[in-house]
Parts: structure tokens; C-alpha cells; sequence
């Protein structure tokens, strides 16, 4: 199983004051993981590499422990109210993944250690619109589950918010490492949601995260553990053999699923889209890459962001929609399809 264990490890002397901070610091330090410090998260300077390539690679093997000192959360529409800070950054090698672009100069893994300010926060948030309730996101920047080994702290949110009467969260992962949050107090307040696709997709372009088997095998976990649970079933790629890829998918969610009871499934549908931007820099990074990004397959659509994106023609988008609602159907009736877009 894929989990992030950082080969250098960056510090702001604050976080040291923190539990967690401390916690960490003691533990790379008794593993002989080189630390070094940072006056701040957002400016780290003095990762290896000889080219632009090497420095990103060792990037994505590194750790910085901070403080989140913007305590106002980003909203996260439409999924969630806001997106609560956890982590930023992750350690997978996705392909496809929009953080090429969004922190392509900051590709290192960042995590907070002030967890009680950031959930004082959320408690405000969580006050000022009851009785209505108010869902957060942790996953927006990132994957906490590959640190939770480490951290502990999505343990520690999902804890928190089972206090919540009029509190949710919810996150989506890659990763397989949630043993640590199956028998702890959930109170049904925290869906997880398994970013899920097929082998051939997770095998060539999803470098770095949990594999097809892994991850089934800890959704059926989580569903037993009693979690709200979703699917977010992203990107779906056109590839020769696509559809027998996707169908063997979804039968072997419903075997691994079908002797337990899940409320409230939810799959959530996105197709694989780039924007120019994104495509250079991925053949930069991935130049053997197999994800085919030919512009004569698309269709140009205005993104939300003031960008254009390349995504599939409508024939091919079609034929996406017609097999996933057969198979959702067929397999799980009770399940509701978010969106698919």
C-alpha cells in the first residue's frame, strides 16, 4: 500500500509550539529523515535537484510542517460550504491532476499542526448558519489520508465533527491508509468518498496512490465501519478497452459491497479534461505519458476559472453517461449519481 513517508522534512520554528509539531519533529528526528527549518510554508527554499524535473520529483517527497495563519476557509461549492484546511499538496503522481497547475512552483506537501484554531474556526462557521447544516471539504488541496499515519489529524477532525450537530465533513482519497479511522466515533457526520477508477487508468496515470484492489478492498472497510460512502469516479479516460475497464470496476464494487448495508451511496462522474496550460506541463513532467491529450478528440468548453478546457465530443461523452447509468443502476439501484460532468 502507497503511503507518503517524506525523505526531507521542512519546519517554521512555530509549529514546534504545537502538540503535533513536537509529535513530528521527535519522530523524523528518531527515523535520522533530514530536517531543516523555514520562516514560512508558502516560501520554502533549498530542495534538491539538478533540473526543474529532479527539483519537482524531490518536491513531492517532501514534507513542510506549519501553521495555517488564514483562518478564513475558501468555500467549496458545490460539494460543501467550505473547505476546511488540513493538508496541502500531495504526494501521488497523477497524471491528470489540476494541482500541476495550481501549485506547479509549490509541488511539496504541506500539513498544520494548530488544528484547534482551525476547528475553532469551524465551529464559528457551523454557529453562525444553524440550524442549517454546514459541510466541509478536507480534501480540496490535497490527500489526507496519505498522512494520516503521520498526522492523526483527520482522526481528529472526524472526531470533532461527530460533535457536531449541525457539522459534516466530508473528503475524498486515493489511498488505502484508513485502518486508524475505522473504530473511532464517526457519529455518521464524515462521508468518505474513494476517488476510484479502472486498473488500466489507476495502473498507468495515478503513479504513487493505492491501487485498484487496495482501495476497493478500504471502501468495503469504511462501509462496514458504518461511514456515509461515495465514489467519485474521476477521470473517466476513453482508452482501447475502456469500457470492459469501467464495467469490471463497478461489478467489483458491488462484490466487494454486497453483504454490507450502505445508506445514502453517492457516485460522483467527471470526465477527463485539460486545459493548455495543464497539458504542457504534464508532457514536461510525464513526457512517456499514455494519456492521450490530442486536441482533434475535444471539444473546447469555458471553464469556471476564465479558462478553456479541452474535454470529449458529445458522441463520446454520450456513451460514458449510458454505460455508467446502466451499471450504477444495475448494480447499485438504491445509489444516487451526484452529477456527471
Amino acid at each position: 500500500m502507497e503511503r507518503f513517508d517524506p525523505e526531507l522534512v521542512f519546519f517554521e520554528p512555530d509549529a514546534l509550539e504545537y502538540p503535533l509539531g513536537k509529535k513530528l519533529y521527535a519522530w523524523f528526528e528518531e527515523l535520522g529523515t533530514p530536517i531543516k527549518m523555514t520562516t514560512s510554508h508558502n516560501r520554502v527554499t533549498g530542495i534538491p535537484g539538478e533540473s526543474e524535473t529532479e527539483k519537482y520529483r524531490n518536491a513531492k517527497r517532501t514534507l513542510v510542517v506549519g501553521i495555517r495563519k488564514t483562518l478564513d476557509f475558501d468555500t467549496s461549492k458545490p460539494s460543501a460550504e467550505y473547505a476546511i484546511p488540513l493538508t496541502t499538496g500531495c504526494a501521488g503522481h497523477c497524471h491528470y491532476c489540476y494541482l500541476q497547475t495550481t501549485m506547479s512552483s509549490k509541488p511539496y506537501v504541506r500539513i498544520y499542526v494548530n488544528l484547534d484554531q482551525i476547528l475553532d474556526k469551524a465551529k464559528a462557521y457551523i454557529a453562525d448558519r444553524a440550524p442549517e447544516i454546514t459541510r466541509f471539504e478536507a480534501a480540496c488541496t490535497g490527500d489526507p489520508v496519505s498522512l494520516e499515519h503521520l498526522t492523526g489529524a483527520l482522526a481528529y477532525y472526524i472526531e470533532f465533527m461527530a460533535k457536531q450537530e449541525y457539522g459534516r465533513l466530508r473528503f475524498v482519497t486515493k489511498f488505502a491508509n484508513i485502518d486508524s479511522l475505522l473504530n473511532i466515533d464517526h457519529g455518521g457526520h464524515t462521508r468518505v468518498r474513494f476517488s476510484i477508477n479502472s486498473d488500466y487508468v489507476i495502473r498507468y496515470f495515478e503513479p504513487g496512490t493505492s491501487s485498484f484492489e487496495e482501495r476497493i478492498e478500504a471502501a468495503g472497510k469504511i462501509a462496514e465501519a458504518g461511514y456515509p460512502l461515495g465514489f467519485i469516479i474521476a477521470p473517466i479516460v476513453k482508452y482501447d478497452g475502456w469500457q470492459e475497464g469501467y464495467w469490471h470496476l463497478l461489478e467489483k464494487l458491488h462484490e466487494r459491497l454486497s453483504h454490507v448495508e450502505v445508506k445514502d451511496l453517492t457516485f460522483e462522474l467527471i470526465q477527463h479534461r485539460f486545459t493548455k496550460t495543464a497539458k504542457n506541463t504534464i508532457l514536461k513532467r510525464y513526457p512517456k505519458t499514455k494519456l492521450n491529450m490530442d486536441e482533434e478528440d475535444r471539444q473546447l468548453k469555458w471553464g469556471r476559472y476564465g479558462k478553456f478546457k479541452y474535454v470529449y465530443k458529445a458522441e463520446t461523452v454520450e456513451e460514458f453517461q449510458q454505460l455508467f447509468e446502466k451499471g450504477i443502476q444495475e448494480y447499485f439501484p438504491r445509489a444516487k449519481i451526484a452529477y456527471f460532468v
